[in-house]
């Protein structure tokens, strides 16, 4: 039933000064606001403006402005707080027990176990004898061990995982310290030259004449030539300028620099010139890095003299 005829809401009621339906004040908990809070139109008041739930049958915990049904636990469970007109019923779930037993025909021994959970606690007992029986109790929150030795066993491997990719980068980086240091003569030049020499005085005459292939083909001598002179370090001239003295178009060089993972700048240089004009001899190439002042490359071509010695 409701009393406003204007306020379609039963949760509000009409207030005439003002010319408008106005909610009805929130209930106290274990009671429930009356329709139109018991107010008509007109001012009138049929009843109170809120009434007692019924006692064991609905509750308000004043969170709402109406009485809810009370909760009836479950078949099994056990209730523990009856519904109140300010709170619902509490229900546990019941204790349940599982007992195994397990008899040995060739003794006897007759053993028992008998396991009892709860929400807490487990008690396991076992008897051996029919006057012995041992006990033992393992709390709940004891079982838990695992959880936390999970996660410590993550963090280890987190921990390890993390220790090998330093270790690489490590390695990476003294590779990278290490290559730099045989680069570092570059930029301090090679002491043991001297600008004034001629090359006669430095190579022999069986290196300044051999084909320029010997370089390709002595690989130790090949890569110190391409740590030497592959870098490009300001102030310091390298295969870049190497390749403008043999007349290949900066366009070409540029391409080998991007192809410098796959195959050396200095390597495709030295494969163009003895295509190009295949009796080139080491005695230009040693001239051009004399142009370039680059006697510590030049240091390194005497080696092709003890390769050909070995190879005699």
């Amino acid at each position: 039933m409701v009393y406003s005829g204007k306020c379609h809401d039963p949760k509000t009621y009409w207030k005439g000064t003002i010319s408008k339906c106005e909610p009805c004040p929130g209930p106290a908990p274990g009671f429930e606001i009356t329709p139109n809070c018991g107010k008509d139109d007109n001012g009138g008041i049929h009843e109170a403006s809120k009434r007692a739930c019924e006692a064991g049958r609905t509750f308000n915990d004043g969170s709402d402005v109406y009485c809810r049904p009370c909760t009836s636990c479950h078949p099994g469970y056990i209730t523990t707080n009856p519904c109140s007109t300010t709170t619902d019923t509490q229900c546990q779930e019941p204790r349940r027990t599982t007992e195994v037993s397990t008899t040995v025909p060739t003794t006897t021994t007759t053993t028992t176990i008998t396991t009892t959970t709860t929400a807490t606690s487990q008690h396991v007992s076992t008897s051996s004898c029919p006057h012995e029986q041992i006990k033992t109790e393992v709390s709940g929150p004891a079982v838990l061990w695992a959880v936390p030795l999970a996660i410590l066993i993550i963090i280890i491997l987190v921990m390890i995982a993390a220790c090998v990719l330093y270790m690489k980068r490590k390695r990476g980086h003294q590779a990278v310290l290490g290559y730099s240091r045989r680069s570092s003569y570059i930029n301090s030049g090679f002491s043991s030259l001297s600008t004034g020499n001629d090359l006669e005085d430095i190579l022999s005459p069986s290196v300044l004449s051999a084909p320029l292939q010997t370089v390709l083909d002595n690989l130790d001598v090949l890569e110190e030539l391409v740590i030497l002179l592959d870098p490009e370090s300001q102030g310091v001239k390298n295969t870049r300028h190497l390749a403008s003295h043999f007349s290949f178009p900066a366009t070409w060089v540029t391409y080998t620099y991007s192809m410098k993972e796959s195959k050396s700048p200095l390597t495709a240089v030295l494969e163009g010139v003895t295509s190009r004009q295949p009796d080139s001899t080491v005695g230009h190439l040693a001239k051009v890095l004399r142009q370039m002042e680059r006697n510590d490359a030049i240091a390194v071509l005497t080696k092709l003299k003890l390769k050909m010695i070995q190879q005699v």
